[in-house]
């Protein structure tokens, strides 16, 4: 066997995936030829920042105003730009400084030519980025209403989809105002199926839901709904733009980085260093906890019965799972489906797990996620921790805090969603505690 620790291998991987989608690699082959009037870019996300700086290093024609442009990015995601500005504000949750922003981008694109080209530069996180409401709605609606969304146990594509029908700029909206110029998107995804009216709710792109939808979300998940959204959504007045509306005729959409792409990437870490490795999606849903659970019984057959892959192997998968938030802890879905996944092992001999966000930051904190070894149940208990307590309280990230098992890369200044390994070493020998761990209660 290859002598390179498991643990190692694991950050490797991680942080090749991560490596395999930055900006600067990933967003120069797809910059368009200099237009006749002027180029205007825009742009929202986690990456936007490093997406605008790259725009701006293989940019040909540096005579001044040949470049302009505004993008918002998370606050602490910031990268210096020299001509276009370059905007921070809140994230999951919206803020005044995101507004602000989107009012002015807004206005930025109006009045431009069939000679001007919009380059948009969209990456996850655009949506609360961007939180520019219909009339008649507050900031403090939209912050309620996500805040409700987040906790909900909703997924991605339901979330936006509501966000899309009560803004003003998202679903097709910033891309109407910029007629009649050509647009070009270059999208860097962060959602299961590559969605482009998921990524960032769709500013640029056309929206195929309905005000009816969004409606039947919010109902099903007995989320409040301020009045002023109810009459929005229940009177039409806050659908979005359709494909056949005219003022997004001229719109070209690229993907410049994906999650397929950096699973592809960890998975050529992993054969490098001698290891089978099976893609099992990169589109995978679900109740974090749930997924976890699947995962383990895949994981257990594989480390038992070497069905339906032969160990030593590494499972991969990406995707966007959710949490239903009923605890008080500190947590975030990649750290949820870790812990959970821990206690669905029980301290199985032979498999360790990295879970994490491409972006760094699971939930709300500054934390990509956390790694999980045979041992983390015997070591949590050892320090008095209650792993399936942690986990009724969705607090992953205290749980592997506390062992030291977290992963903090700082910003990544990308976003291709989340991030899940698990290796199979094939080592059926215990080490210590690995007998107590198999009959304790968790």
């Amino acid at each position: 066997m290859p002598s390179m620790p498991p643990r190692a291998l694991l950050r490797a991987m991680f942080d090749a995936a991560v490596a395999a989608a930055q900006p600067a690699l990933c967003v120069p082959p797809h910059l368009p030829l200099p237009p006749k009037g002027r180029l205007i870019v825009i742009g929202a996300g986690k990456a936007s920042a490093a997406m605008a700086k790259a725009v701006e290093d293989h940019w040909p024609d540096t005579s001044p105003g040949a470049l302009s442009g505004l993008v918002v990015t998370r606050y602490g995601y910031a990268v210096p730009c020299a001509r276009i500005e370059i905007v921070e504000a809140a994230h999951p949750v919206p803020d005044a400084a995101g507004e602000t922003a989107a009012r002015r981008m807004q206005g930025l694109v109006q009045g431009l030519s069939p000679d001007d080209l919009v380059l948009c530069l969209i990456s996850g996180g655009g949506s609360s980025l961007l939180p520019l409401a219909l009339p008649g709605l507050s900031l403090a609606d939209k912050q309620a209403l996500s805040r409700a969304l987040l906790a909900s146990g909703a997924s991605i594509r339901e979330m936006n989809c509501v966000r899309r029908h009560l803004s003003a700029i998202k679903g097709g909206r910033l891309a109407a105002a910029c007629h009649p110029a050509r647009v070009l998107n270059l999208l860097l995804s962060d959602v299961p199926g590559d969605a482009p009216v998921d990524i960032a709710s769709g500013p640029t792109v056309a929206d195929p839901t309905t005000c009816a939808d969004a409606l039947e979300i919010l109902r099903r998940y007995d989320i409040a709904i301020p009045p002023a959204a109810l009459s929005l959504l229940e009177s039409g007045q806050a659908e979005s733009v359709k494909a056949s509306d005219a003022r997004l005729s001229a719109i070209e959409t690229r993907f410049i980085a994906t999650p397929q792409m950096a699973l592809e990437a960890a998975a050529e870490v992993a054969r490098q260093a001698g290891f089978a490795v099976h893609i099992l999606g990169d589109a995978i849903e679900g109740e974090a906890r749930d997924v976890a659970k699947t995962m383990a019984g895949m994981a257990l057959q594989v480390a038992r019965r070497a069905q339906p892959f032969t160990p030593p192997c590494i499972l991969l998968s990406g995707g966007e799972t959710t949490v239903t938030v009923r605890g008080q802890g500190r947590g975030g879905r990649n750290v949820e489906f870790l812990l959970a996944l821990g206690v669905a092992l029980n301290g199985e001999p032979g498999v360790y797990a990295l879970a994490g966000d491409t972006d760094g930051v699971d939930g709300q904190e500054e934390i990509a996620g956390a790694v999980l070894t045979p041992d983390t149940l015997h070591r949590a208990w050892a320090q008095g921790l209650r792993p399936r307590q942690r986990l009724d309280d969705n607090d992953g990230h205290g749980f592997f805090e506390a062992l030291g098992d977290s992963v903090v890369t700082g910003p990544t200044w990308t976003n291709v969603n989340d991030f899940r390994a698990i290796f199979i070493t094939g080592e059926r020998a215990g080490g210590a505690g690995t007998a107590t761990m198999e009959i304790r209660s968790v």
